[in-house]
Parts: structure tokens; sequence; C-alpha cells
């Protein structure tokens, strides 16, 4: 897998584009980790069964994100989308929750 070949969002824009609709977060880690704190909004599809179906499909504007712990995962799971079809599935927060989290971001807790 070639992270290259995928397109990385920074904080500010993840911030941004949450606060005006505009992504449509998905988080791959797996349930303990979710429900241990998650950024507000982000839909659950964990990478252990990853399902690139259940991805949310963007409307006009929108784009769909994924993050993880710290990149590794949502690179996989960018990956799987790639090769069943989603080609809009292209963009992850890299820093994952650890970034957010180190920025002092809110996290919501549970599922």
């Amino acid at each position: 897998m070639d992270a290259g070949a995928f397109n990385d969002i920074s904080l500010d824009d993840l911030k941004a584009g949450l606060a005006r609709g505009a992504i449509l977060l998905v988080d791959v880690r797996e349930a303990e980790e979710y429900a241990a704190g998650h950024i507000a909004g982000a839909l659950f599809n964990p990478l252990s069964r990853f399902d690139p179906s259940q991805l949310p499909v963007a409307g006009d504007g929108q784009k769909v994100v994924i993050y993880c712990r710290s990149g590794r995962r949502s690179v996989s799971a960018m990956e799987q989308a790639r090769l069943a079809g989603r080609r809009d599935a292209d963009t992850h927060f890299g820093g994952g929750i650890l970034a957010w989290l180190n920025a002092g971001e809110p996290v919501v807790a549970g599922m």
C-alpha cells in the first residue's frame, strides 16, 4: 500500500469541514477504542470487519474522511475501499485520534 496514493487532511481543515457538514467522518478503530473516545459525529466501521459498502455516500460538496489511532489502519481502509470501487473514500486524517487529542480537541465516549 502506498500512502502517497491517498490524501491527508489537516486538523484545521477537518475541524472546518466538520463544522459546516462537509465531512462524513469514519472511525476504523475497534469498538473499545471508539467507545473510549471518538470525534463527535464519526461513524463506526472497524477495520477488523471493514465493509466499504457501509461507508457513507458523499453528497454535493461533501467528502468522506477516514481516521484511526495514528494513520496506519485508515490507509488500509482506504485501500480496501478503492479496491471495492469507492474512489471517493481517498482521504484520511493521518494523525488520527492521537493528533486530535494532542491538539486538545474534545472526544465523545460511548457507542
